[in-house]
């Protein structure tokens, strides 16, 4: 109706009404896009916040079930940083069958790397060191040697 009232040189009402739907429509789609940036949290800083470790190390525990401890940075991208980092091996007394766990300063390997930097899919868990735990007694003791 709209397209025969144009065509004949009708009036102007056609097209009136026409441009009015559009500017409604766009309008509409417009606000939307506003409200579905607005709660997706669009902003210039992309990066995620990971979890706020407020002692000085931390646990990593990887899908592999290697555990590392360390200082860790930038948890919430893509591959944190982990420095400073030691791991536990443990030793079996041959005679005794005794097994003693030992805190081992990593980089020591042959490459001697001086941190780590682990891809974000592959940790399973981070938790905080507590100060007075083992863990923290031996990293202590081992940076006083």
């Amino acid at each position: 109706m709209i397209k025969s009232a144009c065509k004949r040189g009708g009036t102007s009402k056609g097209k009136i009404l026409l441009k009015k739907r559009l500017v409604g429509f766009f309008a509409v789609c417009f606000v939307a896009l506003g409200l579905l940036a607005a709660s997706t949290g669009c902003s210039r800083d992309h990066r995620r916040k990971g979890p706020e470790i407020t002692t000085p190390y931390a646990a990593v525990l990887l899908d592999d079930n290697q555990l590392y401890y360390g200082k860790l940075t930038n948890a919430g991208s893509g591959y944190p940083e982990l420095t400073d980092v030691y791991y536990i091996v443990s030793q079996v007394n041959q005679e005794t069958k005794e097994v003693k766990r030992v805190l081992v300063r990593r980089g020591n390997e042959f490459h001697g790397p001086d941190r780590m930097f682990l891809n974000e899919r592959h940790i399973v868990l981070i938790e905080p060191v507590g100060e007075k735990s083992d863990v923290a007694t031996l990293i202590e003791a081992d940076k006083k040697k």
